[in-house]
Formats: structure tokens, sequence, C-alpha cells
């Protein structure tokens, strides 16, 4: 299985009772877990909730046989590792094409109906620096060529999903939005093949992280609320925190020649764990504001009654070994939890306020991990230190679900955290004869103590993905 497990899906819902083009409204769907829920079922939930199309940032032969027959429109993904390779060889990009499209797209009714090729997953992140940013073109350039090799040009676009921080704005106004600067040349060479071959910006919005990171943006304001302060900017009215990011990157679009081009917003939604203002609350009340505002058709002030023509949630499900470099927040933006079961109501569109439930899932034995408080716990916290290098801890930060329980139950989930994860196996809730198991649910309040799906990805652990600085985190919270 493809190392980057991750995957994003465009959920697909056609508005009814409108006059014009259909809103189209996406999530998200990753399977970066260690016990990700598996395709079939997957596949199931999509169908229940009436999800008709889905985004993959990988190819997984797996998740691609689940959506065999299925008929729900597919993007299908590359990861940046590979974008090196695709660059600097068509014969490379022929034979993915050959392996993850042609393959699948070829037995009519019984096979996957691929309609997207995403070149990379964010290669612009700035983060990233310069890892990917000159293979990006190349590598598009050579996906299209075999899509025109192979005769299925007409039926698959080729797309290159772009991060919030590609664009950005002096004191926050949309009249001063630019692409940031080490990426004007490569963002007019994108744009120019994008509109050349009929394909639409794909770009993620993100009103959570624009409150992290902007004192002046406040939550109600991000939240779409009545009560919000407006922000004004060459005569015109912003009340809400997407609009002014959409039309920071309209501006930034119009400055280099591509006025008119399709946007498709790839991934914008609310966290309901690991940081402030991550709740499931919150993020119920940010949904219901943004679909609503998407369902009015109004548009923005730059894009007056033209909405973006395709919108992706961020996402289906939670995710415990997703990337947290931008915070732990990132292994909970899921509308459902790890195991596919709703967080809150929302209406898509489809006709119900209620979504359906995954059914049938199959979990571990409800055993759990905890410490064993009649041994001696003094090196405790270093032990749940080292196991939060590997666990996800991501619940202990700030805010977070788990942050209030006190010593030594924030160990305690620690150790269940690595014990779930590593399929319930009687040495890994050891830990020097700290740990011992149990069949009393621990949970105390919101914070609740999972048990694991049936199925094991363990060797799907991205260590890669632990960053230093959640360690870090983690210290601080278990010492106090």
């Amino acid at each position: 299985m493809p190392t980057n497990l991750c995957l994003v899906i465009f959920l697909f819902f056609t508005i009814p009772g409108l006059a014009s083009v259909a809103v189209a409204i996406g999530v998200n769907w990753g399977t970066t877990a260690s016990h990700p829920l598996p395709p079939p079922k997957v596949v199931e939930l999509l169908k229940s909730n009436n999800i008709n199309k889905i985004k993959l940032f990988d190819a997984d032969p797996l998740v691609l046989q689940a959506l065999s027959g299925s008929k729900i429109g597919v993007t299908v993904g590359i990861p940046n590792t590979m974008l090196r390779s695709l660059h600097s060889s068509k014969k490379a990009a022929e034979s993915w094409v050959h392996d993850n499209v042609t393959r699948y797209i070829s037995n009519g009714g019984s096979g996957v109906r691929i309609e997207y090729v995403a070149v990379g997953d964010e290669p612009f992140l700035q983060s990233y620096g310069e890892q990917f940013q000159s293979f990006v073109i190349g590598a598009a350039t050579n996906v299209q060529t075999a899509l025109v090799r192979a005769n299925l040009d007409s039926k698959v676009k080729v797309v290159v999903p772009c991060s919030f921080d590609t664009f950005l704005a002096e004191s926050n106004l949309p009249s001063k939005g630019h692409f940031r600067a080490d990426l004007n040349k490569t963002m007019i060479q994108l744009l120019t093949f994008l509109n050349k071959h009929g394909s639409p910006f794909f770009v993620t919005i993100s009103p959570f992280l624009s409150l992290q990171r902007n004192k002046n943006i406040s939550l109600d304001f991000s939240l779409f609320k009545e009560t919000a302060k407006a922000h004004n900017d060459s005569h015109r009215t912003y009340e809400n925190s997407f609009d002014l990011s959409y039309d920071m990157l309209v501006t930034a679009l119009s400055a280099i020649g591509f006025s008119k081009i399709d946007i498709v917003v790839a991934q914008i939604g609310w966290p309901t764990d690991g940081a402030a203002n991550a709740n499931s609350s919150i993020a119920e009340t940010f949904m219901k504001g943004f679909l609503n505002h998407l369902h009015s058709k109004i548009g923005t002030p730059l894009r007056p009654r033209n909405p973006p023509v395709e919108t992706y949630i961020m996402s289906l499900l939670d995710e415990d070994q997703r990337s947290i470099a931008s915070g732990s927040f990132g292994r909970h933006w899921g509308v459902f939890t790890f195991d596919g079961q709703a967080k809150y109501h929302v209406d898509f569109g489809q006709g119900s306020k209620s979504l359906v439930n995954a059914q049938n899932v199959e979990y571990l034995p409800s055993k759990w991990c905890v410490v064993n408080n009649n041994r001696d716990l003094s090196n405790a916290t270093s032990s749940a230190l080292e196991v939060c290098s590997n666990a996800d801890c991501s619940a202990f930060s700030p805010g977070g679900s788990c942050s209030n329980i006190s010593w030594p139950g924030n160990i305690s989930y620690a150790f269940n955290s690595y014990y779930q994860q590593h399929d319930q196996s009687a040495d890994s809730c050891n830990f020097g004869g700290l740990g011992l198991i149990t069949t009393v649910d621990p949970s105390v309040g919101k914070c609740r103590f999972p048990v694991e799906l049936q199925t094991s990805h363990s060797n799907c652990l991205h260590k890669a993905y632990v960053l230093p600085w959640i360690t870090l985190a983690a210290f601080w919270y278990l010492r106090n």
C-alpha cells in the first residue's frame, strides 16, 4: 500500500431548486490513519450519504477496486514524492497513467469513473520550501501528454491543488491580494496550463487558520454570524472570513491575467479537537453558516452571484496519523469520527439534516491500556513522553478534549493510544511494568479513550508526521 494513504474525497451533492448551475459541495476524506476504515466500508458510507464524487490523494489499488462499478466520480492523486520522476520522464508519466487511470477506467460500467488527476498534494506549501516547486509544471505537462496518448484527455482533466498560503494580502485587504513572490512565475505557468486545457484552479481556503493567525479576524466573522463586525475595503463590505480570503485570491488571479478562471475550493472546514475553538459545536455552526452561504449563490463582492464551481469540506474522517505541521487539530477535521460516526448535524443539500453513520463497523475487543496505580509512577511522565513521539497525543493540546484530565489520567491516555495503534498486543501495554490492561472504559467527560478498528494498518504509521513540537507540547501538558 502506498506510503501516502491520505485521500481527499470529493462529495458532490446537487442542490435542488436552483435555477442555474447547481452548487457542488465536496468533502475531503483522508485515510492517513493507523487503522483506517476499510475502503468497501467507506464506499458504503459515501453511497448512504448520496456522495457521488470523490478525490483521492493517491491511487491506492484497494481504494480504486472498492470504487469499481460504484458510478462515483473520482479524482486520483499523485503524491509529491513522485513529482520529480514524472517531471523528468514522459515514459514514467505514461506508465503512471496506464497503471492508475487507463487500467481502471477501461472496464465500462464495472470500471472507475475517473474525472481528474491531481498532480501533487499542495506542493507549493510554504513549509516545503522549493522542494517540489520546480517539478510541478513538468509533471502536469507530461501527465497531460500521457492522457492525450491514451485518448482520455477529453474525459480526464489535470489539476494542481494549491495551499492556503500560495496567496496573501497586505493588511488583510482583498484589494491587495497577490501570489507569493517566490511563486509568481510558477503560478503564471500553472494558470496558463490550466486555462489551455479547460481545468479549474484548485485551492485551499481556511477560515480556521485565518482565525488562528490573524488577530484582526474574530470568531464570529469566521462563523458567518450576523453579529460579526464587517470589514471594509475599497468601498466593498465583507461580512465573513471566507469571502475575504476568496476575493484575495480573485485579486491575485486578476493581477497576473486570469480573472475569469474557474475556482474550486479544494479544502475548507473546521476541526473538532486539538486546539482552542476546535469542537463539534463550533464546527457545526461554521458548516451551517458556510453551506447556507453557498446555497444562497450570493457569491462574493468581486464575484457576485458566481460562487466557486466546486467546494470540498475538510474532511470526511479523522486521521490519527495525519500531518500536524499546522497544529494538532490537523488530525480532527472529520465530519465523521475515525470509525464513521457523525459528529454533528448538517444539511449538505441531500434532503436530510442527519448524516448516515457507517454501519457494522468492526472494532478490536473492548480493552484499554491504563497506568497501573499500584506501581511506582515517578517515571511515568518520561515514559508517556516517549509514547507521545509515536502515538497520537493531539487531544492533549491546549483547548483539546483531553487537555483538562489530570495526572495520571493523561498518562493513561498516552498509553492507550499506543496500545490501540499496535492492535492491543500485550507487549504494547508494558511500559516497564507501568501499564495495565483493563475492560473498564477509562474515558473522562469529553475525553474519549478510543478502541481502534479491527482492520490493522500498523505498518502505515508515519513517524515523519510526528513533529518535535508536539512532543514538547505533550511534555508541557504531562508535567502539569
